[in-house]
């Protein structure tokens, strides 16, 4: 298709002169729906927050609160958004609204219309079995400074999972994925949204200095912080094999385009350690766009999943016009940013195995904030015991200690034929300087991230004593939460 055709609070758009890099968040703005807010523009705040029905959702069609200032317009094609304007159903205020207004919920208003958008999610998510945690993630994306969360908090408390039969269920009851298909051309600027993972294929051997597009909770900012402006834009996002999540006798194959909130849905049973990093990962606004294969392909030195995926010895799939081909994780990061990726390739899959009976895993993300923040130090950890509780493999896997996401070599081969005990862990810590020398910046100094990194590997051993796959509390209150 040559325009962009979305609808937007019941109403059809079809958008033909718009730049491919015009965010939703300015389009709505600037065509008076001026509810929505911005704040800080990168996806922090939460006031510009919107609901999409995502139609890729695991399990059914689901309304999902996104941040409008990373979504681009095409990635709008073939989708339904709402606005805090389009809530009102025959001139009623919806329940979410009538809850921040009973409890005080709202003082000065400017983020209230995004909070009452992420209270809109939660009140058609079905999966809210656990309030005590996953409100706190629900809610943790909208910053509101003048009232309190705690009102906030009661009124998402009141309407959560309660699934209103009205219009807004109906909708996501009847809804149908529609196709994404686009190639769309706006102010000199290009953007494709191919259908199968052979047009993507053949669309990269032709433009291989494109910029590949899917959830752009990264991507985003170089055009809202950085102004820049693409001029080739190709996303993977409209491409429903990148969305399969399919299940083997050996492991789960995630498709490079499941998003995050997903992963972390599917992961509590079968890989808790992937759970456990998604936790914290971000808010749910980010995690409701960002993808899997994103992340690992940002090939940020402190990307979150990259560890714990890398522990558990997970392996990627690329696919070009040549074919496919797999190649480990941890062999995947060359160097900062640079990847085994070759520019006419994308990455299609994500294979995780099992987590072995005998093995001992789990994740670590250690930040300023313990929500919503970028890592200083994150880490996955595996061993595998023998009977006798000796080590007979071990991946200790870490970011933000060096300029890839790494495995300490030296301090595994320290472990291998030992005790799984702290003695152990503390003689092989004597080796992890030589496996990593972490820089200073803004995040953290060197030491700190090599006594944490030493500390982090303390804490895996004190914690797997009595459970192989620990799992967080309900609400933690440190990295490493131990029992008395």
């Amino acid at each position: 298709m040559e325009s962009i055709r979305f609808t937007l609070n019941g109403r059809v758009i079809e958008e033909r002169n718009a730049s491919p890099t015009t965010t939703l968040l300015n389009y709505v703005r600037d065509h008076n729906l001026t509810g929505t807010k911005e704040g800080c523009a990168e996806g922090d705040c939460g006031a510009c927050s919107v609901a999409v029905l995502d139609t890729e959702a695991q399990g059914g069609p689901q309304w999902r609160a996104v941040n409008s200032c990373l979504v681009l317009l095409p990635m709008l094609q073939g989708k339904t958004v709402v606005t805090v304007e389009g809530l009102q159903q025959q001139g009623t205020p919806h329940p979410v609204q009538e809850a921040l207004v009973q409890e005080l919920g709202s003082q000065c208003g400017y983020c209230t219309p995004g909070v009452i958008m992420s209270m809109f999610e939660a009140c058609y998510r079905k999966d809210l079995k656990d309030p005590s945690w996953k409100l706190d993630d629900q809610m943790c994306g909208n910053l509101c400074r003048c009232t309190g969360y705690r009102p906030i908090r009661d009124a998402a408390r009141k309407v959560a999972g309660t699934c209103p039969a009205d219009g807004f269920t109906e909708l996501r009851s009847s809804a149908k994925a529609q196709t994404m298909a686009l190639d769309y051309s706006a102010n000199a600027q290009r953007y494709f949204n191919p259908t199968t993972g052979g047009d993507l294929a053949a669309l990269l051997a032709k433009h291989p200095d494109a910029r590949i597009m899917c959830g752009g909770t990264d991507l985003s900012l170089e055009i809202t912080k950085k102004f820049k402006e693409f001029p080739l834009t190709i996303s993977v996002e409209g491409i429903a094999e990148l969305h399969a999540v399919t299940r083997t006798q050996t492991g789960v194959k995630f498709g490079a385009a499941v998003k995050l909130s997903d992963v972390e849905a599917l992961s509590e049973t079968d890989f808790p350690p992937l759970h456990r990093m998604l936790r914290y990962f971000a808010s749910r606004q980010i995690k409701n766009r960002a993808t899997l294969g994103g992340n690992i392909c940002n090939a940020s030195p402190i990307g979150d999943t990259a560890p714990v995926l890398m522990a558990l010895g997970a392996t990627v799939v690329l696919q070009s016009v040549r074919g496919q081909r797999t190649i480990p994780l941890d062999k995947f990061f060359l160097a900062y940013r640079k990847t085994e990726r070759q520019p006419d390739e994308f990455l299609h899959s994500v294979d995780v195995p099992f987590i072995a009976a005998d093995a001992r895993a789990s994740a670590y993300k250690v930040s300023k904030r313990r929500e919503l923040d970028i890592s200083a130090v994150a880490a996955g950890f595996l061993v595998r015991l023998d009977v006798k509780s000796v080590v007979t493999e071990a991946r200790l896997c870490f970011g933000g200690m060096a300029a890839t996401t790494a495995r300490a070599l030296k301090t595994e081969a320290a472990l291998i034929g030992k005790p799984w005990t702290e003695a152990s862990v503390n003689a092989a810590l004597e080796l992890l300087k030589d496996d990593f020398s972490p820089l200073s910046d803004h995040r953290a100094s060197a030491w700190y991230r090599a006594t944490v990194a030493g500390n982090l590997l303390r804490g895996f051993v004190l914690e797997t004593q009595d459970n192989r796959l620990p799992m967080l509390p309900t609400r933690p209150s440190s990295t490493i939460p131990l029992s008395e």
